[in-house]
């Protein structure tokens, strides 16, 4: 009810103010923008409609894909209509009694609402699929030799209704990490974003790459269920059930509190998974002491915690941990990310939102994920493989 109050507002507000602004100086001007406006309209209203009436189960692949859809539109159609329309009407109101309207302020509305609409229409059709490989090298100090040079792919947030009329793209992201020849395959959860319907048929596509000492994944905030209004608490539990499941048989090894030791050569790497429920700023995590009981003897231990925020909270200067793996940030998927500059608004509630960082001996990587969520774009802020190559800080003591 709220969005159609809101869409409907909208739509009376654009009217007036494309026919007071372009009407009298210019009827085929008039008529040209809001033909083009009532195209837009239609799709909107249709997506709104689709969304409203849908009576399958809210997770279904198609639901929501519709909704991602209809979040696109609402950003990328509709916030621009109101800042048009809240310029237009100021300079309505500061003309007074003498009627009219600021010609200029609804010139800077009209600016502005364009340079937004284009810039969501480039984040839809060309940012959120433009993959992007990060490498980098880890140093960490006194690595066992027989993990030097061991290669880690990481991948994350893959939302994967977002590629429900995309599966051809999905398979080519898990082509590009199989050439990467990974030794470990890590997938720092968030597969789905409601619940286990998601998954459906994607299980064969994330089977494509193998890593030669196996492929590890945790469960993200979002794989748990609790997002899905329709979800109970026994359908919460047995959607973790489900999804650890096919995670299960889309090739991973599912850490949910617990550890795995993989040894390489005559070195014994321990892989410790962590739960992520709630949503922010209320989470709450899995007790990382209490997944690493039984890890002993490991020349080292890398954590996967979905939320990078508990690095500090929990392993930073509190374990053994070397290297911990994160996602759920997406760098908000809007940004700059650049050789020399990095900047998202993600900093505000992430301070540690994407890419290697250091406190001590200890080091975590964000990953900025491969889906997208909410809204289906990415302005600036490409979706992200991993690549990172671990080494020992006897061969190379310049910091990271």
């Amino acid at each position: 009810m709220v969005t159609l109050t809101f869409l409907i507002i909208a739509e009376i507000l654009t009217y007036i103010t494309i026919r007071q602004h372009f009407y009298e100086k210019s009827w085929m001007k008039f008529y040209f923008i809001y033909t083009i406006n009532l195209i837009l309209s239609i799709w909107v209203w249709i997506l709104w409609y689709e969304s409203e009436s849908f009576n399958g189960f809210f997770d279904e692949p198609e639901h929501v894909w519709i909704m991602l859809n209809l979040g696109g539109m609402l950003f990328g159609v509709i916030f621009p209509r109101m800042v048009l329309s809240g310029f237009h009407f100021a300079g309505v109101i500061a003309k007074g009694k003498a009627g009219g309207h600021k010609r200029s302020w609804t010139n800077i509305g009209l600016i502005l609402a364009g340079i937004i609409f284009l810039f969501a229409a480039w984040g839809v059709l060309g940012g959120r699929f433009n993959f992007t490989t990060e490498r980098r090298t880890v140093k960490i100090k006194g690595l066992n030799p027989g993990l030097e040079g061991l290669k880690i792919v990481q991948i994350s947030d893959l939302h994967m209704a977002c590629y429900y009329h995309h599966p051809e793209l999905m398979k080519e992201v898990m082509e590009r990490v199989s050439k990467e020849k990974p030794d470990l395959l890590i997938n720092t959860g968030d597969f789905v974003t409601f619940g286990w319907r998601e998954y459906a048929g994607f299980d064969s596509i994330l089977r494509i790459p193998k890593a030669k000492y196996g492929n590890f994944a945790i469960l993200g905030n979002h794989d748990i269920g609790t997002y899905d209004p329709d979800f109970s608490e026994a359908d919460v539990d047995n959607n973790i059930s489900l999804m650890t499941k096919k995670i299960t048989h889309s090739g991973y090894k599912v850490l949910e509190q617990n550890s795995a030791v993989v040894k390489i050569g005559n070195a014994r790497l321990g892989i410790t998974g962590i739960l992520t429920r709630g949503s922010f700023p209320h989470f709450t995590y899995g007790d990382v002491g209490q997944a690493m009981a039984g890890l002993d003897s490991t020349d080292l231990n890398i954590l996967l915690a979905h939320d990078p925020n508990q690095w500090i909270k929990d392993v930073a200067g509190k374990t053994n941990i070397g290297l911990t793996l994160s996602g759920h940030t997406h760098g908000m998927q809007l940004g700059i990310v650049t050789k020399s500059f990095k900047w998202s608004p993600a900093v505000f509630f992430y301070p540690r939102w994407n890419g290697l960082y250091r406190e001590g001996d200890q080091f975590l990587y964000v990953n900025r994920g491969l889906g997208v969520l909410g809204i289906p774009f990415r302005i600036g802020m490409p979706p992200e493989i991993t690549v990172l190559t671990l080494t020992s800080d006897r061969i190379q003591k310049s910091g990271f």
